[in-house]
C-alpha cells in the first residue's frame, strides 16, 4: 500500500498518484474518470472532482469540497468546504451563493 503526507496533520495516508496527470489522491477523496490531478496538485481528505475537472500546479483540493464540470483549480489555488474560502497567490477569496 502506497502512503502520501498531505501535511494537513494527519500524516501518511493511503493515496496513490492519479493516472491522469500523476498528481496524488488519498484513497479517502473521489477523482471521476474524466478529470485531470496533474504534477503537484493534491486531492484529500473527502473531496470530490468530477467532470472534465482540471487540478494542477501546486493547488489542493480537499476536505468535503466538490469540483466539477469544466473547472480549473491552478497555481496554488486551495479549495476547501470547510473554511468557505479559496486561496490564491497568497489571498483569500470569501465563496458565496448567488441566487
Amino acid at each position: 500500500m502506497t502512503k502520501f503526507d498531505f501535511e494537513d496533520g494527519n500524516g501518511p495516508v493511503p493515496a496513490h498518484k492519479h493516472p491522469k496527470g500523476g498528481g496524488w489522491v488519498a484513497d479517502t477523496a473521489y477523482v471521476g474518470p474524466d478529470a485531470w490531478v496533474y504534477d503537484n496538485a493534491k486531492v484529500f481528505g473527502n473531496a470530490w472532482v468530477t467532470g472534465y475537472t482540471r487540478v494542477a500546479g501546486d493547488a489542493q483540493v480537499f476536505g468535503n469540497a466538490r469540483v466539477f464540470d469544466n473547472a480549473r483549480v491552478f497555481d496554488n489555488a486551495r479549495v476547501s468546504s470547510e473554511d468557505i474560502f479559496i486561496e490564491m497567490n497568497g489571498k483569500r477569496y470569501k465563496l458565496v451563493e448567488v441566487a
